[in-house]
């Protein structure tokens, strides 16, 4: 042990140098920290980190003192117990400094909670917090567009702190009002994964021109921030369930979530930053996988460490001698400049420093504390200053440029940083063991990457009511009811959504709490004590009010199975997660005399102890309450100020519909509380009543519409009687769409529906005495209609022509509008399971997924951006930010031509494209643009060759399909394997219209390499006596069952680039080669489009930006499989990047090196004796349809003619001796 005068010599000098350096900047009113002398605002990033040194002495003096007191019961009494006061004294000093600080930027922030009130429901740069403040007064010192104050690292910097120092033992927050606005703090900060800020460095992209990007460092320290302040008791130890602060888990895992999805890059424009750092060590701690923090640092490390410290990022111009300080932003091409002069910053040394501490890595500890020692200034007074960076001497930038990290450096900038000189305190009293790791890190964050035990998902499946349990038991599945487990509560989620918009309410500061989202299964899988009483909630995916895909039961049990895996995987909360799955009336037969095979077989594999990867345990509710993780909802309490009633209209304006909750959970009237009344009221208000009249189909009764009519003519009709005229085009993509709804629903299943001999040509729509549409009449034509189709297409022409909220006065009852009516027919669509009728219903009703935004925000999030619509642009519209749910909805409705069906299938295949993006990113390696319209067009189109039927009719198959089957032709799409579809038998007594159909992968049933490269299965087919191929893009059968030669594989590879093509799937490595081949040529022109080769000054070869930039030009391509040629020819092109060639010519035209290697085939094929179709080109590109369906590799392969058609193209600028391109 050392010696008090060793330890106290050492610790007072320290307390010299923090009171000469930092201290003495304090302003002694706020307690805030000007940057410098000259510089008095004081940034909130800045002071946190700044005090973090007094906080770590004030802690140090205060063991000091302990250790001390101890030793001087011993020995010198008098002289060690006036150290150990004086000790004891600059404890308290210290860590009052600290308290003043932290309480000086609450009050900052608290000045301006109009701000975080907008902001929670904009998230935009102009609603938020200031990043810097006046250090006299608290009060802003620019305007909200005079800087880029949106930093959500610095605000959850300081929620992260103030988590940590509460729980060090200091008393920060005071009244409850401070409480409620840190609980609105929370708010602020949780959608930090789908929030674009000016990051770390106020600059966003990294080009200065105030272009706002989602930056990891602010999504992993609002992740560290959320989980550090989650369940805490801000006024400590004397505090109680008023001053507890709420975080939902959802939240945190999607930070996690985006993430890892974007390191080791940075940003869009920043394929890796030095202040990772301070997110894959301390003091965050945000990145529970050792690899991806152990990867990141190794890029830290190797790409931006010098001999001074490490430069921020790649070609950052900051302080260099080639910036121009007389302008803010740089232009493009002008980055290149700063390449291996970029200023570095000694203070992430200090970070690596305190890294080696915590990971116990002596040799790290000593290599950076050596490194730091010869970079500090030492003043005469022997006071040591940390630069804030070391700039290469404008006459020596030359040298640099040709040997990077040659030239002796000058420190420039603020002297001294006081982030970077309190960093440097803190890591020197670490490594001399002033303090411990856990002092400043008492909520062991640092223990994130540490082993994690197996999660085990406990199941309670609750029958709704009696029928469905005597159903269950016949079976042999004991369940109890939901009125069976009274005094325990059961809920759908979107009441917990209700109430946690109570959360963080405060009248006197107009804080209007959490805003209404929904609540992930995270979330639903805590049991909940409201008022002495426990609840538990059904998960969100159980709740058919919302969008229709709960109402198909395979599509349920999917998403259980989703759901349990994510739940295994992301779980970190004490206790297990408790999943309540309950079996509705939904969940039976057509007849509703058995329980639905694929609930049933799901139960029984529960009862196993696996489902779908994950361990579960299947039990009653109440076994499971000591083993379950609860939380406390207090803020709901009698005696709190939150009044659930305060406002009639609060909690019933979410975006809920049509159903109720559970009825066996209601209580009786007079025995409700004001909460039972409250979940009554949200759950009945929406209730639907019943108007619409029966379908009366009699003998030979006409249909209300022939079925020879589409939507187009019934459109035409209504638009005539407007004086409207409408042109005869198809609005429908890829074939007539938009009649969906019409005939296709009983084209599979019932056929003899259509059998009727010579039907009038006429729509029978009623008229008045003035030859106009009698819309009164049509209404009375509902009880007439024998199917609910016809009953749909009556209410969607006086949706068109009254509006929604026209009242028909149905049966003489008012009130009872054409939306009302809507609502309850797609209920009884959704009972019969017509998915082509549920998603046209959806449409008219503008229906949305509860979560869309929340999809496009994850899809986003990952890098990926989205069309919506068909190309070209502008009818395809591209999503490149988050957008509002209404702005999203109106944006896909305008991209799918007002074709409602579409419009809802869209959202559809977003929702999915999401789940997958979560459970399986790896589907999306090499994938940056996802062109939603082009992927529904291939899927109709695999309809349509796999179906052997017609474009018309396999897009109305395509309409009709259960959400599950559409969620798995989407899965084999995405896959990039194999796969079939064929028709299968549908029971007789089924009730649905969706066509039966099964999916399959298929292999390659042992075909050699040669024989699927194309033209060698041509050559062999073609000696066979009059044998002529027909054209591999028909869709009509070839050869019998047993010629799996050719027959069964004939468009494969067309098909394989047209499914590549539509998801933009690209080489592994290719936009990096593509950022080669560009410094050897002027650029790439694409389809007359080019890619100039100034990007690369721009952009380095890593960025996601500059991969965005490729697949911009890329994607003016509407051909998807002319597209992957486009592809194949740039990846042919990219292997002369390897070669010592400086230049390969000027403009690259990519479209004529296809066109010259097509030639070559062409050449080949007729060479061979081809003629006729075999020759046939596709009319749109000019491409043989041959070429397309020919393999990339091999003799005869697409690649071979690309190579040989470059070869041409380039001859003037190869090496002459061939065997560099061999």
């Amino acid at each position: 042990m050392r010696s008090r005068s060793n330890s106290g010599v050492r610790l007072d000098g320290y307390a010299r140098l923090v009171q000469r350096t930092i201290l003495r900047h304090q302003n002694p009113v706020t307690g805030l920290l000007s940057a410098s002398k000259d510089h008095k605002d004081a940034w909130v990033r800045d002071n946190i980190y700044s005090i973090l040194a007094v906080w770590g002495l004030g802690m140090a003096y205060r063991k000091n003192a302990d250790r001390d007191e101890d030793k001087a019961k011993a020995y010198e009494l008098e002289q060690l117990m006036r150290l150990a006061l004086r000790g004891c004294h600059w404890s308290v000093l210290f860590l009052q400094n600290v308290v003043k600080l932290m309480r000086g930027l609450l009050q900052c922030m608290m000045r301006q909670v109009d701000k975080v009130e907008k902001f929670k429901r904009t998230q935009s740069t102009k609603d938020c917090l200031h990043a810097k403040y006046n250090s006299a007064t608290c009060a802003t010192v620019v305007g909200d567009d005079q800087w880029g104050h949106l930093q959500v690292d610095a605000t959850s910097l300081y929620l992260l702190f103030l988590a940590q120092m509460t729980a060090s033992g200091l008393r920060i927050i005071f009244t409850l009002d401070e409480v409620t606005f840190v609980q609105n703090l929370v708010f602020y900060i949780e959608a930090a994964y789908k929030v674009a800020d000016y990051g770390i460095w106020e600059r966003g992209d990294k080009t200065n021109q105030g272009i706002p990007e989602l930056n990891a460092s602010s999504v992993g320290m609002a992740k560290a921030a959320l989980e550090a302040i989650d369940e805490l008791d801000l006024f400590g130890a004397h505090g109680g369930h008023k001053s507890v602060i709420h975080v939902l888990p959802d939240e945190v895992e999607h930070c996690q979530s985006i993430l890892y999805s974007m390191l080791p890059r940075a940003s869009t424009s920043k394929e890796i930053d030095a202040g990772l750092l301070s997110i894959i060590s301390y003091p965050a701690f945000a990145v529970e996988d050792l690899n991806l923090v152990n990867v990141t640092k190794s890029e830290i490390i190797s790409k931006l460490q010098g001999r001074y410290g490490c430069c921020r990022f790649l070609r950052d111009g900051y302080k260099t001698p080639r910036e121009d300080p007389s302008r803010l932003h740089y232009d493009p091409a002008e980055l290149k400049l700063f390449e291996n002069i970029e200023c570095e910053w000694p203070v992430f040394w200090t970070y690596l420093l305190i890294d080696g501490v915590f990971n116990e890595d002596k040799i790290q500890v000593q290599e950076y504390r050596e490194a730091l020692e010869g970079i500090l200034i030492r003043e005469k007074n022997g006071i040591v200053l940390m630069p804030e960076l070391y700039a290469v001497p404008p006459e020596k930038v030359d040298e640099e440029y040709e040997n990077p990290h040659s030239v002796d450096r000058v420190p420039v900038g603020k002297l001294p940083h006081l982030w970077g000189q309190s960093l440097y305190v803190l890591s020197c009293l670490l490594a001399e063991g002033f303090l411990a790791a856990g002092e400043i890190d008492p909520l062991n964050r640092r223990f994130s990457t540490g082993f994690k035990p197996d999660v085990v998902v406990q199941v309670t499946v609750l029958a709704e009511s009696n029928q469905v349990k005597n159903l269950l038991q016949e079976h042999g599945i004991n369940v109890q009811s939901i009125a069976d487990i009274h005094p325990l509560r059961v809920q759908p989620a979107r009441i917990l959504s209700n109430l946690y918009t109570m959360l963080g309410r405060n009248k006197n500061m107009k804080l209007s709490g959490r805003p209404h989202r929904h609540i992930g299964v995270l979330g639903t899988s805590k049991l909940y004590v409201i008022r002495n009483q426990i609840f538990a909630f059904t998960p969100q995916f159980t709740d058919q009010h919302h969008f229709y895909l709960a109402l198909d039961n395979q599509m349920i049990v999917e998403m259980l199975k989703t759901e349990l895996a994510y739940l295994t995987s992301c779980w970190r909360m004490t206790g297990r997660p408790t999943l309540t799955f309950p079996i509705t009336h939904t969940m039976l037969v057509d007849d509703g005399t058995d329980i639905h095979p694929a609930v049933l077989a799901t139960i029984r594999k529960l009862e196993d102890g696996y489902f779908g990867g994950a361990r579960v345990k299947i039990g009653k509710l109440s076994e499971f309450l000591t083993t379950s993780f609860h939380t406390y909802l207090s803020f709901l309490d009698p005696d709190c100020d939150v009044k659930l009633f305060d406002d009639p209209n609060e909690g019933r304006n979410s975006p809920d519909s049509e159903y109720g909750g559970y009825p066996a959970d209601f209580c009786e009237s007079e025995s409700q509380d004001e909460l039972d009344q409250y979940i009554n009221d949200v759950l009945q208000s929406t209730a639907l009543k019943s108007y619409l009249p029966p379908t009366s189909k009699t003998v030979n009764q006409p249909p209300v519409f022939s079925a020879n009519h589409s939507t187009k003519e019934i459109l035409s009709i209504m638009a005539k009687t407007k004086g409207l005229e409408v042109p005869a085009v198809s609005m429908s993509l890829p074939t007539k769409v938009l009649n969906t709804h019409r005939k296709s629903l009983n084209l599979v299943d019932n056929p003899h529906f259509f059998e009727t001999k010579d039907r009038e040509n006429v729509l029978h729509l009623p008229k008045d005495a003035h030859g106009d549409l009698d819309c009164r009449k049509l209404v009375e034509q509902l009880k007439e209609c024998p199917t609910l189709h016809d009953q749909a297409d009556i209410l969607y022409i006086l949706h068109i022509l009254k509006g929604a909220d026209w009242d028909t006065e149905l049966d003489g009852q008012y009130g009872v509008t054409v939306h009302c009516l809507l609502n309850e027919l797609y209920r009884k669509a959704g009972l019969n399971q017509e998915w082509g009728l549920i998603r046209y219903i959806s449409g008219m009703l503008k229906k949305r997924v509860e979560v869309l935004a929340e999809a496009c925000t994850d899809l986003l999030s990952h890098h990926k951006q989205l069309t919506v619509g068909l190309p070209p642009e502008p009818r395809e519209k591209i999503i490149t930010t988050p957008l509002p749910p209404e702005e999203l909805t109106d944006l896909i409705y305008e991209a799918s031509g007002q074709d409602i069906s579409i419009a809802v299938l869209t959202q559809e295949i977003i929702m999915y494209l999401a789940m997958y993006v979560r459970s399986q990113p790896s589907l999306f390696v090499e994938m940056l643009r996802l062109r939603i319209g082009l992927i529904i067009q291939v899927m109709a189109t695999e309809l349509a060759r796999s179906l052997k039927c017609s474009g018309e009719e396999a897009s109305e198959s395509l309409m009709n399909l259960s959400p599950f089957d559409m969620k798995n032709l989407l899965h084999h799409i995405l896959s990039g394997k194999e796969f079939g579809v064929e028709r299968s038998l549908r029971p007789v007594d089924s009730s649905s219209s969706s066509p039966a159909i099964s999916i399959h992968e298929m292999g390659h049933s042992g075909a050699t390499k040669t024989e699927r490269s194309g033209i060698t299965k041509l050559k062999s087919e073609m000696k066979q006596k009059g044998s002529t191929p027909s054209s591999p893009t028909s869709t009509s059968p070839t050869g019998s069952s047993g010629d799996t030669s050719w027959g069964d594989r004939k468009g494969q590879w067309l098909r394989r680039r047209r499914l590549d093509g539509a998801i933009n799937r690209v080489p592994v490595g290719f936009y990096e080669k593509v950022w080669k081949i560009l410094q050897k040529c002027h650029g790439l022109s694409i389809d007359g489009y080019v890619l100039p080769s100034s990007t690369t000054r721009e952009m380095t070869p890593c960025e996601i930006k500059f991969a965005v930039h490729v697949e911009s030009v890329l994607n003016h391509v509407p051909q998807p499989e002319y597209r992957q040629l486009l592809v194949e020819a740039i990846l042919v092109l990219t292997f002369l990047s390897d070669i010592e060639v400086n230049s390969i010519g000027g403009i690259i035209h990519v479209d004529r090196i296809v066109h010259m290697a097509n030639d070559l085939f062409l050449q080949e094929l007729k060479a061979f004796g081809a003629t006729g179709s075999i020759l046939e080109k596709d009319v749109a590109t000019g491409i043989c349809h041959f070429f397309y369906d020919s393999a990339p590799s091999g003799a005869y392969g697409t690649m071979t003619y690309l190579t040989k058609a470059i070869i041409i193209y380039l001859h003037d600028f190869l090496p002459s001796t061939g065997c560099a391109m061999q």
